[in-house]
């Protein structure tokens, strides 16, 4: 049995990949990694898989949710990563200061941004930024057009066949849910406004993407 096969039968969520929607995503995160990134934060971490795959990219990575079981979960899967922590802290409110204020090269949140206040979640996470810094959002909203539910119809062959692909759908117990309240036009219009330049795209599983570079210090 080798190393990968002993972490499997361990236990190990990095090894036991499993999938949803968000984690169909993950690729395009880990793409937006800018080379010789060296500190990553992963928002709304919850138990750690998406954390794990960033440390095969980045020299240190740290995970944060505001649930502990979550937290809980993240360390007990990553006990063979020694560049990984997970910490119980709110993005939003860093009151105990937690997070590194502006040091992060790299600012991941993957179905995290429609759980709080648009506007704040984006100005908290600019803030944590690196100037330089890449911010990469993997988010949800809701339909309104019948564009928009168009879309989305489009989508239920490609999730099911996916879900196929990969044994079925499955979300780690005690994950939080929540509606969208935006629809696809507010998150673009917001976006756009907070983050001039950023590159959204609505993808075919219910999913958007927002991807935006802060500008390095002394740019105009």
């Amino acid at each position: 049995m080798d190393d990968r096969q002993k972490l499997s039968a361990a236990g190990y969520g990095d090894v036991m990949d499993y999938w949803n929607h968000n984690v169909h995503y993950h690729p395009l995160v880990l793409g937006a990694v800018p080379e010789a990134c060296s500190t990553a934060l992963d928002i709304g971490c919850g138990e750690g898989l998406l954390a794990r795959k960033l440390a095969h990219h980045v020299r240190t990575v740290t995970g944060v949710d505001s649930s502990s079981e979550m937290i809980r979960l993240a360390r007990e899967r990553s006990l063979h990563l020694r560049n990984v922590t997970f910490a119980k802290a709110d993005f939003l409110d860093d009151s105990h200061g937690l997070l590194m204020e502006g040091q992060y090269d790299f600012a991941s949140a993957v179905a995290v941004v429609h759980h709080v206040e648009f506007s704040k979640a984006i100005k908290a996470m600019v803030r944590l930024l690196a100037p330089g810094g890449r911010l990469a959002i993997i988010g949800l909203a809701r339909n309104k057009t019948p564009l928009d539910w168009i879309t989305s119809g489009v989508g239920i062959p490609a999730a099911r066949l996916n879900a196929l692909r990969h044994g079925g759908k499955t979300d780690p117990d005690d994950m939080p849910i929540q509606l969208p309240t935006m629809d696809w036009g507010e998150v673009r219009q917001e976006a756009t406004r907070l983050l001039p330049g950023c590159r959204f795209r609505r993808h075919l599983l219910w999913r958007y993407s927002l991807v935006w570079d802060k500008p390095a210090e002394g740019a105009t």
